[in-house]
């Protein structure tokens, strides 16, 4: 019997999710192993609330200035919205959180395809065009604190290193396909005629559609005002980070809050249980080891900007979300239409 079209996806996603479930445990024991919860819950008792607001706005603010600088990147295909833009990234977010294994990350383009004319394989393309800004910033930054602080571990150094060499093939890939699109467009014919001849059909618009997304690296002084936007918006989240730690009385210098920037951005790039359960505290109880944070009070920390920053995102996912509605069966089927 023929297996149906889309059959093996859909399995690949299944075991996409089980694995980031089982992952997620996984590190909720490592988090919580050895911890006397009595002294978390102490920990917990002595927040000074004013800095956990102050830190709830960079958190919000972080989430506006992501949608605008989306909308900078959408831009050379249609203007839309900020409105719109907001409402999208909200819901969009929320389907990250909730759906295991980043499977989410279609919910956004998915959505804007339905509020516009642009394609989703092209707005696709734009949030490739996002990650490699974000990895550019985050670069920078993994740098600078590498350099300030010299007996920061040997594995930092190692995955900054690497991050780097990934960033830059990433750079690579999208420049050739939209400097040299003629070229890339043959070699991806080459290979899609080696497909079955139905395959090789629906692939090749998306994939037109797809180096769409990417328009917005041929204008320098827009990719230039990207690239400082994308900054603004990773010190932002530092400062989420560091105004918590202060309400923590954490007196922790400010680049503690970058170094656990750092690593909590590797941690939830991992693909694992819905909401980042998991990942997310280990991640942050890591990163305030290396300053000699107590584990009981690292996992008060991650406990608090974890529900923080949840918070923000289903309160605002939800609200969105009547206006936004989508589901997983809905995208994949999206995905798999041949665009005109």
């Amino acid at each position: 019997m023929r297996r149906p079209v889309g059959a093996g996806a859909g399995i690949f996603m299944n075991k996409k999710f089980l694995f980031g479930i089982l992952l997620g445990v996984v590190l909720i024991y490592f988090s919580i192993r050895g911890i006397h919860f009595n002294d978390t819950l102490a920990s917990l008792k002595k927040i000074h609330l004013g800095w956990a607001a102050l830190s709830l706005f960079f958190i919000v603010f972080m989430q506006a200035l992501r949608s605008y600088r989306w909308g900078v990147i959408l831009e050379p295909m249609e203007k839309i919205s900020q409105g719109t833009l907001f409402a999208v990234t909200s819901v969009g977010f929320l389907a990250i959180a909730a759906i295991p294994a980043r499977i989410g990350e279609l919910a956004r383009p998915y959505l804007i395809s339905k509020k516009s004319g642009v394609k989703m394989s092209s707005a696709l393309g734009t949030i490739v065009v996002e990650r490699v800004l974000d990895s550019l910033a985050v670069l920078t930054i993994t740098i600078a604190v590498l350099i300030a602080q010299h007996d920061l571990p040997r594995w930092m150094f190692t995955s900054g290193i690497l991050f780097f060499l990934l960033t830059l093939m990433m750079i690579v890939f999208i420049v050739g396909l939209v400097w040299r699109r003629e070229t890339a467009v043959s070699v991806i014919d080459w290979i899609l005629r080696r497909l079955p001849g139905a395959l090789a059909q629906k692939v090749n618009p998306l994939i037109h559609h797809f180096i769409d997304g990417f328009q917005v690296i041929t204008d320098v002084k827009r990719l230039l005002s990207l690239l400082a936007l994308s900054a603004v918006v990773w010190l932002v989240d530092v400062a989420a980070i560091y105004t918590l730690l202060m309400a923590f009385g954490l007196n922790l210098p400010v680049l503690a809050a970058f170094v656990v920037m750092v690593i909590l951005i590797a941690g939830i790039a991992i693909p694992t249980a819905p909401g980042f359960i998991g990942n997310w505290h280990y991640a942050c109880i890591l990163g305030l080891s290396l300053f000699g944070i107590a584990k009981p009070q690292g996992l008060s920390f991650a406990l608090v900007y974890h529900f923080l920053s949840m918070m923000v995102v289903v309160v605002l996912g939800a609200a969105f979300l009547p206006f936004n509605k989508f589901s997983l069966s809905e995208m994949t089927k999206q995905m798999k239409k041949t665009e005109d």
